[in-house]
């Protein structure tokens, strides 16, 4: 059976009809990969739309020694042009949404619309297209393009520098300040999503090879990863894994709710050349406002929360300090595998915030109607749900969060 048989979306040319399927193999060349579209298809995730001879012939290979090759890639120069797309299944918050993407943006990055901090948390919606280089561990690049801008991040050696060309501001570090060069990684390639993915498989997964594919005319792999267990918001991720230097060229996780792909990142253009030495080289811009990440921070703490323009109010906000330090072992973890819920006590009795207090005005009631209300042993409480991470706030101050459905949600804060 030919890996891609059973789906309809390949429109795979009728036998017999040659001069068909030679008209589709030329039209071939101008067609980006798409992701199958639905949990209920035979094989979810990475499908060639057309593919220029049909998909690779290549060695037969299990699911272990493809995941053995992607843990031993060694990729350490590369350029190329990556497509991501994300949808959460965020509700539309009409302006109210960009005024809250604007404030995270002014307040969580030390007051420079260039800091990568906040900056890069734009790619967490909507469709994007990045270019991406790097040389070795010491020289990376990102941009991410936009309508008549573009922000960078680059790392080359002990710098570390962000720049939106938008509003002509550049943000400078070093990647020995306070340990500012990881707080900068953000999930952009395939590969750091497939990193994150493959560290959680265990006992609880199937992970299979599906057939080949060509991606940004790559040879490649398919690896699909399911859960096997019921309640779990994650449907299948679909790696497709380059066949000569096992690099993941595109990651697609489609959710157990169907329909279209939450996170869909792939290279459209990719090389494994090295990069020109020039592509790390910056320079801030004549006129372009420059903050220090160090002195930001420096000014954060001698501000003590002023809102000043180098940073205090970054520094102060509430629960800012606080967040940047938590990690899984500052959660209760409830369950195993894909079903596992963190859980955090807030200390904040009343369930939503009503923002009264802050003339906010009524906070609750617009965030009420953001969720559904919910109760049970633990009294009551609200559910927020996206396409794959929901979240449970009790009226007690606790808050469940996890890749599952309401029920396990309720569950979860009924037994604690």
């Amino acid at each position: 059976m030919a890996p891609y048989e059973s789906d309809d979306s390949t429109g795979a040319a009728q036998a017999g009809d040659e001069l068909r399927a030679e008209r589709r193999r030329k039209a071939a060349r101008y067609v980006v990969p798409v992701a199958v579209v639905g949990v209920a298809a035979a094989t979810i995730g990475l499908v060639p739309a057309l593919a220029d001879s049909g998909d690779p012939d290549l060695p037969k290979i299990t699911a272990q020694e493809l995941i053995d090759k992607i843990a031993k890639s060694d990729v350490q120069q590369l350029s190329g042009t990556v497509k991501i797309s994300t949808d959460l299944g965020l509700p539309d918050l009409g302006g109210l949404e960009s005024s809250l993407m604007s404030g995270a943006t002014q307040g969580g990055g030390d007051g420079s619309s260039a800091d990568p901090t906040s900056k890069l948390t734009e790619l967490a919606s909507g469709t994007h297209t990045l270019r991406v280089a790097a040389d070795g561990p010491e020289k990376q690049k990102v941009s991410v393009l936009e309508s008549g801008a573009e922000y960078s991040l680059i790392h080359n050696g002990t710098d570390v520098w962000g720049y939106d060309s938008k509003s002509n501001e550049v943000y400078h570090s070093t990647a020995a300040d306070s340990g500012k060069a990881e707080q900068h990684e953000t999930p952009a390639t395939p590969k750091d999503f497939a990193d994150e993915v493959l560290k959680s498989v265990d006992d609880t997964t199937s992970v299979t090879v599906d057939g080949t594919a060509q991606v940004a005319g790559r040879d490649a792999y398919r690896l699909v990863i399911k859960p096997k267990q019921s309640g779990t918001t994650v449907g299948a991720i679909s790696i497709a894994v380059d066949a000569k230097t096992g690099t993941p060229l595109k990651f697609t996780l489609t959710p157990s709710s169907g329909g279209a792909a939450v996170v869909d990142a792939g290279y459209t253009q990719v090389s494994f050349a090295k990069p020109a030495a020039s592509t790390f080289d910056f320079t801030p811009p004549k006129g372009a406002k420059v903050t220090e990440g160090d002195q930001a921070g420096k000014a954060g703490k001698e501000a003590g929360g002023s809102g000043t323009d180098q940073g205090g109010k970054a520094s102060e906000a509430p629960g800012h300090g606080s967040a940047e330090g938590l990690d899984k072992s500052g959660f209760d973890v409830l369950g195993k595998g894909w079903n596992s819920i963190a859980v955090l006590d807030t200390g904040s009795k009343g369930g939503v915030p009503t923002g009264s207090a802050s003339g906010g005005g009524d906070l609750s009631g617009f965030l009420g109607s953001l969720g559904d209300p919910v109760s049970g042993k633990f009294g009551k409480g609200t559910v927020f749900s996206t396409r794959l991470i929901n979240a449970l706030m009790t009226d007690d101050g606790k808050v469940y969060v996890g890749a599952v459905d309401k029920a396990a949600l309720v569950k979860a804060a009924n037994a604690g």
